[in-house]
């Protein structure tokens, strides 16, 4: 019952930006840590961020840190990607998943979201 659904990818230009979200169905997003995850072909999938559940803490792969801001708003059950200076590199699908506390594999996921990033 419980469930994510991600949205905001698409295609952009190198250096462009956009702002995925994550949306909580049928619990309160408010309890959970959530993180976002990528996966690009051939490739692990990759932690890029997580927040904690009061959105007091929060950690970044080096990969997108200074780019990349996670942010939450409770009120509305959603948490928020916000991706700058977009790269070529960035191009993956984008998951957020759930849990008790950030950590490396998150218990509840969405369905992701296509990022590509391209000229």
């Amino acid at each position: 019952q419980l469930q994510l659904v991600e949205s905001g990818g698409g295609l952009v230009r190198p250096g462009g930006s956009l702002r995925l979200s994550c949306a909580a169905s049928g619990f309160t997003l408010g309890y959970y840590a959530i993180g976002w995850f990528r996966q690009a072909p051939g490739k692990e999938r990759e932690r890029v961020s997580c927040i904690s559940s009061s959105g007091g803490s929060t950690n970044y792969a080096d990969s997108v840190k200074g780019r990349f801001t996670i942010s939450r708003d409770n009120a509305k059950n959603t948490v928020y990607l916000q991706m700058n200076s977009l790269k070529p590199e960035d191009t993956a699908v984008y998951y957020c998943a759930a849990d008790e506390f950030c950590r490396s594999y998150l218990r509840y996921w969405g369905q992701g979201t296509q990022v590509t990033v391209s000229s």
